[in-house]
């Protein structure tokens, strides 16, 4: 079986497109990276370093040092298909990434994109 094409498409290939669906929106790439960090455990400065090394994306979801365990609480449609539904893992956690961007593009506050409310943490 061969890989999805996304899968060893760089991160930061994509990443611009990400700063710039937020930014078209009146939203901030600090705000994209929180979201990044928030999902994946990278600190700024590890995702400043994966940026510059290009990593792909598998790489960047496989050794993402602490994928939050509340991102499973990220529901919803991402390309017509229900992120909740997607059985392959990696895709699973590239489509988590895509919703939160969507959901920072259309307006929802922070809090909300990163499910403070739903966790309880404030």
């Amino acid at each position: 079986m061969t890989k999805h094409r996304i899968y060893t498409t760089s991160f930061a290939s994509v990443y611009p497109h990400y700063i710039t669906k937020a930014e078209k929106k009146e939203r901030t790439k600090e705000e994209v990276d929180e979201i990044i960090r928030w999902l994946t455990g990278y600190s700024q400065k590890e995702l400043e370093t994966l940026l510059d090394k290009g990593t792909d994306f598998e790489t960047f979801f496989e050794e993402a040092p602490q994928l939050n365990s509340s991102r499973e609480l990220i529901k919803g449609v991402v390309c017509g298909i229900r992120v909740e539904e997607i059985e392959e893992p990696l895709m699973r956690e590239i489509r988590y990434l895509d919703k939160l961007i969507d959901e920072l593009a259309k307006g929802k506050s922070m809090e909300k994109i990163l499910r403070k409310q739903e966790t309880g943490i404030l």
